[in-house]
């Protein structure tokens, strides 16, 4: 005879297991629920956080959720980092930092987080092409005119950086690297104020994104000289590439990525990078990432995943013979 409080017990244990086998799908599938909170590991202004805000706003409204954008610099980007690398594993805590995100492993000594183990790709957002502009006061006006100057009075020329390890100081130390000179790194917490003070004529020059310092040098409130990465940029096409003017096989492209704790499920992950792929890559969307001198980059998962990885192995290198080391 059937005794159903005998049977009770296996049909719950079916149950639970098969709840548990659709608990990611169903996440993924309420995903998101309440809204989402980004943190930009830089100051206001400058590129990360211009198209954090960008991305923020179509994925809200695409979504129906509030996304809310929160600036945390510092470290080199290593303050907002720690701080999503040990938030809830749910896909509401996100991370959006520079190229300084894959110099953090080898310039930064003690750690309180693993940015390998404890935070995982979302996308690669953009590559952004950075400029190396001066102040109106220096008397160049061409990059050998600027390595001239530089090897004449070495250690008086400065450069202004997001801080160690930002797609600045890196630009500008493989700059000085390759070019035998000596310029002084100065760092800030973020792009906007090292721009402040370079139109205020305290610091000599940077390597910062188009959006940063092309409005500016369009003003003549600063003299842009090149970019710094593999090729030209549409939003300045009249500016050389810094090898075409004069420093052969130089080139330093930077990149702006989103991050998660890296237990969030994989559902939402995919979910999260697909939305942002369709974003980026939206016939309108490039169009105004051309004006910003942004090129979209977002791939799938796993191409995101190598990329990151090789980007952190080849700046470790890098960090070593330029001595980077966090301030």
């Amino acid at each position: 005879m059937f005794h159903p409080s005998a049977g009770f017990p296996r049909v719950a244990a079916i149950l639970c297991v098969a709840s548990a086998a659709l608990a990611p799908d169903a996440f993924a599938q309420t995903y998101p629920a309440k809204p989402i909170r980004i943190i930009v590991s830089l100051a206001s202004g400058g590129g990360v956080d211009t198209i954090t805000r960008i991305v923020g706003q179509k994925l809200g409204e695409r979504w129906g959720q509030q996304v809310v954008v929160e600036n945390r610099p510092g470290a080199g980007g290593a303050l907002g980092s720690e701080l999503v690398a040990k938030a809830p594993p749910d896909g509401y805590t996100l991370l959006t930092a520079s190229i300084s995100y894959a110099v953090i492993p080898a310039s930064h000594k003690n750690l309180p987080y693993d940015p390998v183990r404890d935070l995982t790709p979302v996308a690669v957002l953009v590559n952004s092409s950075n400029i190396l502009a001066v102040h109106p006061s220096l008397p160049v006006k061409s990059v050998k005119e600027l390595i001239a100057l530089a090897r004449a009075h070495p250690g008086e020329l400065t450069y202004a950086s997001s801080g160690s390890g930002g797609a600045a100081n890196l630009a500008l130390e493989m700059f000085k690297l390759a070019t035998g000179t000596h310029i002084v790194h100065v760092p800030y917490k973020g792009t906007a104020p090292g721009v402040i003070d370079l139109i205020a004529g305290r610091i000599s020059m940077t390597a910062s994104a188009v959006v940063s310092t092309m409005p500016y040098a369009r003003q003549g409130k600063l003299r842009a000289l090149a970019t710094v990465g593999a090729k030209r940029t549409p939003a300045a096409p009249e500016l050389p590439t810094v090898a075409e003017a004069g420093v052969p096989g130089y080139a330093v492209d930077a990149w702006f990525a989103m991050f998660a704790p890296a237990a969030v499920p994989k559902e939402v992950l995919a979910q999260l990078n697909g939305e942002i792929i369709k974003i980026l890559h939206a016939p309108e969307m490039k169009e105004r990432l051309a004006s910003l001198g942004l090129e979209p980059a977002a791939e799938p998962l796993d191409k995101t995943n190598a990329y990151i990885k090789s980007e952190i192995a080849k700046w470790a290198q890098v960090v070593k013979a330029a001595n980077i080391t966090a301030e």
